[in-house]
């Protein structure tokens, strides 16, 4: 995935009101940013930390700049929770998941479960389904683990009783962890953060939900799903 222009850099202020940050741009500017990140940012989110941002010529967006990119632990870390669906399509089309590399189509939020739509249905042309859902992760509390979640996700723990529902109707269901951060090779649950989520994982694995795991190198140019990253749960 490329951005379609040069990020603009500068050094946070705050981040507030989850999805509002403010941000002094290199030319002395000050802005607030759109943050597309619901979660709590943990490590992420000190201010005077550097950060990128993309810049919007859309007249009708009340916000002109989206943050996209953090440096923390020194390395850049992918932060626009707007753009794992596409970097795990992006995977999935290259064969960078062997495991769910055998499908003839790809379609994006079709609906399912509960009232929801599944991030990614793969499709065969006998008629197997693979229901995908993604979940984007740049935690890291200890030097080289990832951890999800970073807060409290009642839609998560709802997506991975929707996910188990389907391995009982016969079909294939999956969970991608995109881990938006390079200097993580291992991922685990962050159970002291959301025990019941934890609980719902356990229970969906053992119904035969699937769990993969994919790091991404993160430029200033653009995002790219490429590396395994091994699971510890």
């Amino acid at each position: 995935m490329k951005f379609s222009a040069p990020l603009v850099g500068g050094r946070l202020v705050k981040r507030y009101k989850r999805f509002l940050a403010d941000v002094l741009l290199e030319d002395g500017s000050a802005v607030t940013a759109h943050c597309a990140n619901p979660g709590a940012m943990l490590g992420l989110k000190e201010p005077g930390s550097r950060v990128w941002l993309s810049q919007s010529d859309n007249p009708k967006r009340k916000l002109k700049y989206s943050w996209e990119v953090a440096e923390a632990d020194g390395v850049l870390v992918g932060i626009n929770t707007a753009h794992p669906n596409q970097l795990v399509e992006e995977a999935l089309q290259a064969g960078r998941i062997e495991a769910l590399s055998k499908f003839d189509s790809l379609r994006r939020e079709v609906k399912y479960g509960k009232n929801s739509r599944i991030d990614m249905l793969l499709e065969q042309a006998g008629g197997a389904r693979t229901y995908v859902e993604v979940k984007n992760v740049h935690l890291m509390r200890q030097a080289g683990l990832a951890e999800f979640p970073d807060s409290v996700t009642a839609r998560g723990t709802k997506h991975l009783g929707e996910l188990a529902d389907m391995v009982r109707e016969g079909h294939r269901a999956a969970m991608v962890f995109l881990v938006q951060r390079p200097d993580c090779a291992r991922l685990d649950l962050a159970a002291d953060i959301d025990p019941t989520y934890a609980d719902a994982f356990k229970s969906a694995r053992e119904a035969g939900v699937e769990v993969y795991a994919i790091g991404c190198d993160v430029r200033l140019d653009g995002i790219d799903a490429v590396k395994p990253v091994t699971l510890v749960i």
